[in-house]
């Protein structure tokens, strides 16, 4: 894969990210689907850590399959994603979302 294919299917990810509304969650294999990379869920993690810092593209709306945060759980970054989830009115009950009820079905 070249470097402009790459940074295409990394934009496209981040496109669909950046779609997903507030309240509401995808999965990571959802996401690959949706950016036309079907099978490449792990794509979408390398994807979600190339982006800057100060992002706007909701990043921690995505979860895995089962609707549970990937972070090691008490880790930094699972604190935060949990906490940027529940301010975005979703409810997380130990580190799982409700994936019937908060699901982005566009």
């Amino acid at each position: 894969m070249t470097v402009t294919q790459a940074n295409e299917r990394i934009q496209a990810i981040w496109f669909v990210v950046s779609q997903i509304p507030k309240g509401k969650v995808s999965s990571y294999g959802q996401v690959a689907r949706m950016a036309g990379l079907p099978g490449l869920s792990r794509y979408v993690g390398y994807a979600l850590k190339q982006l800057p810092e100060e992002t706007e593209i909701p990043w921690f709306r995505v979860l895995n399959s089962q609707g549970r945060i990937s972070f090691p759980t008490g880790s930094p970054a699972y604190l935060r994603q949990q906490s940027q989830l529940i301010l975005d009115g979703v409810e997380v009950q130990q580190g799982k979302v409700n994936l019937k009820h908060f699901g982005w079905a566009p």
